[in-house]
């Protein structure tokens, strides 16, 4: 076999891993990956434009809008126009949306987590770079770098 070869069968690993957890996201909490990490992101921020917001995440605007879309629809987001510049849009989580996103789990399986976290920080910064790397070799730096890319209607709890 050759080296190509394991580096084939290695990314195969990781796409399958990533798709399993992804698949256990969705069953756990009724979110996608990609709408867990615009709901972080605007935790994290209190409020974006889509466009920053697609900036912050690296992905298309028009993915944004649809997540947000689908957010909105379950009550977990809203957008509220620029009390300076009516024509800027700005999207923020309800309260609803900050309290899903607390219950939510991980994006990354434990297991990784709990191992990334051990690494020094020379490793860490190495294992990054080398992924970077592989995405640029694969012509993938302009490609949405969300893990799956669901963009499906949300299972909203009725309880």
């Amino acid at each position: 076999m050759s080296d190509y070869d394991e580096i084939l069968i290695s990314i195969r690993r990781i796409m399958r891993a990533v798709d399993l957890q992804s698949k256990r996201l969705m069953k756990s909490s009724g979110l996608t990956a990609p709408q867990l990490v615009l709901m972080q992101s605007l935790r994290r921020e209190g409020h974006m434009s889509p466009s920053a917001l697609a900036r912050d995440v690296s992905l298309s605007q028009a993915t944004v809008t649809s997540i947000l879309d689908r957010l909105e629809k379950a009550g977990y987001s809203r957008r509220d126009r620029s009390e300076t510049d009516k024509r800027i849009v700005y999207a923020c989580l309800t309260a609803e949306g900050l309290k899903k996103l607390e219950e939510a789990p991980e994006l990354l399986q434990s297991g990784f987590l709990r191992e990334y976290r051990k690494l020094e920080e020379w490793e860490r910064t190495q294992l990054i770079s080398s992924l970077q790397r592989v995405a640029t070799m694969m012509d993938a730096e302009d490609l949405d770098a969300s893990p799956i890319l669901e963009v499906g209607d949300l299972q909203v709890d009725k309880k």
